[in-house]
């Protein structure tokens, strides 16, 4: 076989910005809420609790409403500010907020009966894991690594 040859079966190995994988967590675990949101129609029930004004348990107000809009919102916003921060304020960041919803993921199956939602809360938390790991992992400067050694 040619080098040329050989050398055009190799694929290349590109290496992603953290930046980059964080914000594509932060897309996919947004695919994923909606997805479950979304099945949640189909359950038998579902709309008429929604046309009657109840979603859950909870009654469908303007507080509930903002509540789950402004939960939304948070990780929405994430997908951006994974790109735009500035990385020591990046990285803490999405630490936090990883973990504040992995408690909401967790929350979210209490009382679910619902195998997809299982699903849909264990795939949230482990992206969301990945995404504390790899916040926490994120590669210091060399110059960085040279003043703590």
């Amino acid at each position: 076989m040619k080098s040329d040859q050989l050398n055009a079966m190799v694929l290349e190995d590109v290496k992603v910005d953290v930046k980059l994988k964080l914000s594509a967590l932060w897309a996919a675990l947004m695919f994923i809420y909606l997805y479950v949101d979304i099945f949640g129609f189909y359950k038998p029930g579902s709309i008429e609790n929604i046309l009657a004004g109840q979603v859950w348990k909870f009654d469908i107000t303007q507080s509930w409403a903002l509540s789950a809009m402004t939960l939304m919102t948070i990780p929405s916003l994430m997908v951006f500010l994974a790109m735009a921060l500035p990385a020591k304020v990046n990285r803490w960041t999405n630490i936090v907020v990883a973990i504040l919803y992995i408690v909401v993921s967790i929350g979210n199956v209490v009382g679910e009966t619902w195998a997809y939602f299982f699903l849909g809360a264990g795939v949230e938390s482990m992206l969301l894991v990945l995404i504390v790991w790899h916040a926490w992992k994120w590669p210091s400067s060399l110059s960085e690594r040279a003043r703590k050694s």
